[in-house]
């Protein structure tokens, strides 16, 4: 897990978390990501449970919240040392996906867990900004440089496919889930399509012309690159 630059981590929140979110996943399986397998996990880890109720201050929620970043942290590190720059753009990019669902293959009845509590509407937004924070990795691992309305076209895009993939993985029962791989390249084939249309449509000087107004919204609003979601503190809790 990792640390805003610049934010200290006086109380070893950090390193609690990840001793927490090891100890939960046995338990996730049977009683989800609740308030019960925190307090499974934060027994069977040994810490204060004082400190981790500073680490995950809404209980099961901020459990899932923490594995998935601890996820996409690890995602980042693997894509940092991977050998993409031979594959084609797309390539890279369905890797970066599968990197990911392989990352978390081994945990697939705590994923489907995550899954369902995310679903919840009450739960909804954090789980919106969870998938989102993957896509942001990934554009951000792949070297990324967009300043406009493509940051976030592509953020919204591969959220999208990553979305649809995990939900396929989760069904998906063939070797090496290679079901999966082929459904991957599949949905990146249909946004690189849609990304020609869209580059058509900006070589066409009225629709160029329509299109300055929203650019031009969206410009002075876009976010910066690889960061945790404005109320995420570190890599992934919530401020309270």
């Amino acid at each position: 897990m990792t640390e805003t630059p610049g934010r200290e981590d006086p109380a070893g929140l950090a390193e609690t978390a990840k001793a927490v979110i090891a100890a939960a996943l046995p338990h996730v399986a049977f009683d989800g990501w609740t308030d019960k397998t925190l307090a499974f996990a934060v027994e069977d880890a040994g810490v204060d449970p004082g400190v981790s109720r500073l680490a995950f201050p809404r209980g099961g929620l901020d459990l899932a919240l923490a594995y998935h970043y601890d996820c996409d942290a690890a995602l980042a590190a693997r894509l940092a040392e991977a050998a993409l720059l031979d594959l084609r753009f797309r390539d890279r990019v369905a890797f970066a996906i599968v990197t990911r669902l392989e990352l978390i293959a081994a945990e697939r009845e705590a994923v489907r867990r995550g899954v369902a509590l995310f679903a919840l509407p009450l739960n909804a937004a954090d789980g919106a900004r969870a998938i989102w924070h993957t896509a942001d990795t990934i554009w951000t691992a792949l070297g990324d440089t967009s300043g406009d309305f493509n940051w976030y076209s592509k953020r919204a895009s591969l959220s999208a496919v990553y979305s649809s993939a995990l939900l396929y993985w989760l069904g998906d029962g063939s070797t090496d889930f290679q079901a999966t791989r082929d459904f991957v390249q599949r949905r990146i084939d249909d946004v690189m399509r849609f990304e020609e249309v869209k580059a058509r449509v900006a070589r066409n000087p009225i629709a160029a012309a329509m299109m300055k107004g929203p650019q031009r919204l969206l410009d002075h609003v876009k976010a910066p690159g690889n960061t945790p979601p404005p109320d995420l503190p570190g890599s992934w809790r919530r401020k309270t």
